[in-house]
């Protein structure tokens, strides 16, 4: 095994980087070459087919059959055109990632050839296999049944010679399976409340959008490396390792000089993107050695979660291009920095308004204010919810530490935005103001484009934060799918802009006037969320005391935060909404249960292969090595020269001797302990048994492997070590 390790390292060490050229000049020569996008659809379709999908699109209308037809002729003639063989529905389902199966563009013909066939009953619809996917308990293994259909609002692409059509995945009664269907949902329904608040500034705007840009953090590490280590293939993080002695702490791989390799792969991968019409925009190395980012354009919330689904699949397979492996996890090394997948969230009007950013009189910033108090309102409402989107076996290992997020949800706004809202909430606006007061608070609204450039700073300890124009919610995991924390974020902004309407229009039928009554409402909430309101660091203990004393919850329990989704408050939000019904809810938690379960038993059954048939053999055999060399010293020494030269050499023995018997003994017993987690029916009560008496062995198990990883020789050391997985290029 040793020999594989220095074999892996050799083939690193001989590495030269792919040699990559661009596909043109200039970007805009090839972006979105393979995407069905608006102009390829006014070059393919009829006038009317055209306008039924920008209709779809933009309204949400229904596209007849025989429109959809027409759609798929044109879809199929395009296809072809630029070398599609086959199509597909690509869809989410609750595995985290995407699914496909790909069908010939083949009918069979009467005398025994095939022609080109796409019908628009095919685009918009297709039954596959849905037995083997995670459902929670709405559907049994037997009942295969499962439809895709079509989503217009997300264009279709190709992808190698697959065109591929997005798409949502619902049950045969109508439950969806997926991460699309209630993403699409959520975000109608904050389009519709958020319309009608914005209603009151200006009465033209028809339509919010939602929208998203999702900061990709990932690790690269090198294909030899990576198949050098049985805990980074089978589970995604090493599962032992000592730290190296130098890793990040001179902050010099950050935002430096990008490594010739990892640029090639990073042109390549840009090349692949753009031809998909994902807009990248920025990279750069992050925190960690060997750890990177990719950061996009913003774009319609629906369309960058697809475009970050497809991202990841083309980062993996580029990588093998350039013998990496990107890992995704989000704690794939201890004691460093971990990934995340940092959220910007922002809500735009048809009329071009970002209802996030200030402007330039008091009435637009009176909106603005509008929309960040109610953001507040929500987060502190739904702190436990918001958590549980987030909170899964691998980012659990993330939050709280390097330059991630504690597990304390609280809101970052920035010093002087802070002062707005005191000011505000010092105001007198509980009965009718005199024009003194309508004039002192106006100018105060007034100031907030003089001040908005000082309120912008990052707060990288704050999971949700105010940066200017947005809020990024930065407690997403890297290797996570945005749409639970989308589905709701989003939902929990459209609960709390209806009511906080509801509220504006009892008091404007009381007499007092829209302005007024506005303040009112928004003083109301700036005093019910200011809990949630924090500017420090999130890391200190203080804070963690502080929060207690405020009435923030703490949780870091994967099984305990996932209750959140199931009380009563949270079943009727989810429900009145049209989000989930309760079968739906109930379902998708059950899976994500079963996520937490399976993953740790994976991790403990990969750790204690591990343990036994690698590290204690070595350490064994290391030993050995020592015993036989105690003995050869006491043959050629006398007894008294033997003592003082065998007493260091004994004492490592039976350090060694220790750690391998402990090794032994707690691999047992995590056996053991797995066995009877197994035994619990009931599934939360099983994840709480695997978080509380399996999980544990991880951490115990590793430190003796690590303990002895500093001790047995370094050429008989049987896996790659840190300090080669991190540094070596």
């Amino acid at each position: 095994m040793a020999q594989f390790r220095f074999k892996a390292l050799d083939e690193v060490l001989n590495r030269e980087p792919v040699k990559v050229e661009r596909e043109a000049n200039l970007t805009s020569d090839y972006f979105a070459m393979y995407v069905f996008d608006r102009p390829k659809m006014k070059k393919y379709l009829s006038g009317g087919a055209y306008k039924a999908v920008v209709d779809a699109i933009e309204n949400g209308t229904t596209i007849d059959r025989r429109m959809a037809d027409q759609v798929a002729q044109g879809m199929k003639a395009w296809a072809i055109e630029n070398g599609a063989t086959h199509y597909t529905h690509w869809f989410h389902p609750l595995t985290d990632g995407t699914a496909e199966k790909h069908d010939a563009f083949i009918e069979t013909t009467s005398d025994g050839g095939v022609v080109e066939a796409f019908s628009g009953k095919l685009l918009a619809q297709q039954e596959p296999d849905a037995s083997s996917f995670p459902s929670g308990g709405i559907r049994q293994t037997f009942e295969a049944r499962g439809y895709t259909a079509w989503d217009p609002s997300s264009p279709a692409f190709i992808n190698g010679t697959t065109l591929t059509i997005p798409t949502i995945f619902i049950s045969y009664t109508g439950e969806a399976l997926d991460n699309k269907t209630p993403l699409l949902r959520a975000i109608h329904k904050v389009d519709k409340a958020a319309t009608a608040v914005a209603q009151y500034f200006d009465k033209s705007v028809g339509k919010v959008q939602t929208n998203l840009g999702v900061e990709q953090e990932y690790f690269l590490i090198d294909d030899a490396l990576y198949r050098a280590r049985p805990d980074l293939m089978l589970t995604g993080r090493t599962l032992m390792g000592h730290a190296s002695s130098k890793d990040q702490q001179l902050d010099d791989h950050y935002f430096g000089s990008i490594p010739t390799r990892a640029t090639a792969y990073m042109i390549d991968l840009e090349d692949e993107a753009y031809k998909l019409g994902i807009p990248l925009k920025t990279r750069h190395n992050e925190v960690a050695p060997n750890q990177f980012e990719f950061a996009p354009i913003f774009e319609e919330a629906n369309l960058a979660n697809d475009h970050n689904q497809l991202l990841m699949d083309i980062m993996k397979r580029v990588a093998r291009r350039h013998k990496f492996r990107v890992l995704f996890h989000e704690k794939p090394f201890a004691g460093i920095n971990g990934s995340g997948k940092h959220n910007n969230w922002s809500l735009t009007t048809n009329t071009g308004v970002n209802l996030f950013s200030p402007g330039k009189n008091p009435k637009s910033n009176l909106q603005f204010l509008t929309f960040v108090i109610n953001t507040l309102k929500a987060v502190y409402d739904n702190q436990d919810l918001l958590r549980a989107s987030i909170l899964t076996a691998s980012n659990s290992h993330r939050l709280g530490a390097n330059e991630a997020p504690p597990s304390i949800l609280s809101v970052f706004l920035g010093t002087e935005i802070s002062k707005m809202l005191d000011l505000m909430e010092e105001a007198v606006v509980d009965r009718k103001m005199t024009p003194d007061e309508k004039t002192a608070l106006k100018l105060n609204i007034g100031r907030i484009p003089e001040i908005i450039l000082d309120s912008t700073d990052r707060n990288r300890t704050s999971p949700f934060a105010f940066t200017g124009n947005r809020f990024e919610f930065r407690a997403v995991g890297s290797s996570a799918n945005n749409a639970p924390a989308m589905i709701v974020l989003n939902t929990i902004m459209a609960k709390q802009l209806a009511d906080f309407k509801v509220a504006v229009d009892k008091l404007i039928e009381d007499g007092i006037k829209k302005d007024e009554a506005i303040f009112q409402v928004l003083k109301g909430l700036i005093i019910n969320s200011k809990p949630i309101r924090f500017n420090g660091d999130g890391y200190s203990d203080e804070w963690v005391q502080e929060a207690a004393k405020r009435g923030l919850t703490n949780i870091n329990s994967v099984p305990e935060s996932l209750a959140a989704y199931l009380t009563k408050e949270s079943k009727e939000l989810f429900s009145n909404l049209g989000i989930f019904n309760g079968a739906e809810l109930e379902g998708r938690t059950e899976v994500e249960y079963e996520k937490f379960i399976m993953k740790i038993q994976i991790e403990a059954r990969v750790l204690g292969d591990m343990a036994i048939n690698h590290i204690v053999p070595t350490a064994v055999e290391y030993q050995t090595m020592l015993l036989e060399n105690v003995k050869h010293l006491k043959d050629v020494f006398s007894a008294e020269e033997f003592k003082e030269l065998a007493s260091g050499r004994l004492e490592l023995i039976k350090e060694i001797g220790g750690h391998i018997s402990a090794i032994k003994i707690k691999s047992k017993e995590m056996v053991e302990a797995r066995k009877k987690a197994n035994k619990v029916e009931d599934i939360m009560d099983k994840a709480e048994v695997y978080d509380k008496t399996v999980r544990p062995y991880l951490e115990t198990v590793r430190f003796h492997i690590d303990k002895l990883e500093l001790i047995v020789d370094n050429e008989k050391w049987p896996l790659p070590k840190y300090r080669e997985l991190l540094f070596v290029r």
